[in-house]
């Protein structure tokens, strides 16, 4: 995924919402200069920003990845066939997960469900609001949560408070790979 590109999608779905940088600065609780940045940026802010500005736009943060973004419509499914669905290459943000997003055309989702491919290593720590669900579709991963160290293989799941910091890395020669689910508390809804 290119990381210019979720900063350009920032602006289009800002201006689609007919909010001026000021109030989404409020809506945020950002800066309106932090998020003028953003928008001109090279490079995609953390995740729990993107987080706070899909809230404040009333869309899922999975909207800000689309290649070609759409005005939403009253969409009460979504369906795709198993090869439809790309797979977005780690960026500087999610440092060597490579992921698929589920559901990504479905607005109004309390959850975002996603499969990941866990990398060979730990760079970077995670933490954002709401709880997370991970369940070990293929391989072995080794999952860190607070202080806390675990070993899921295939089958396995975990169910946590996604404020801790967690993170996994793939165990072996093979590639975990993982179906997780993030349910966020707060949404802004439309």
């Amino acid at each position: 995924m290119d990381e210019k590109l979720i900063c350009q999608n920032i602006k289009k779905l800002r201006k689609q919402n007919h909010l001026t940088l000021e109030k989404l600065a409020f809506k945020t609780g950002l800066t309106k200069g932090y998020l003028s940045k953003v928008e001109r940026s090279q490079k995609a802010p953390p995740y729990s920003t993107l987080n706070k500005i899909a809230g404040a736009l009333g869309i899922e943060v999975t909207q800000i990845f689309e290649k070609n973004i759409e005005p939403l419509d009253d969409i009460k499914i979504s369906f795709h066939k198993a090869n439809s669905l790309n797979i977005i290459k780690a960026t500087s943000q999610f440092s060597g997960y490579d992921y698929q997003v589920l559901a990504p055309d479905k607005p109004g989702k309390n959850m975002e469900p996603f499969i990941i491919y866990s990398p060979d290593e730990i760079t970077k720590m995670y933490s954002h609001e709401g709880e997370e669900f991970m369940y070990v579709m293929d391989g072995t991963l080794e999952f860190i949560y607070g202080k806390e160290t675990y070993i899921l293989e295939k089958g396995d799941h975990v169910y946590f408070d996604s404020c801790i910091p967690h993170a996994g890395k793939s165990l072996g020669e093979k590639k975990a790979t993982l179906m997780v689910v993030i349910y966020f508390y707060k949404r802004n809804r439309r």
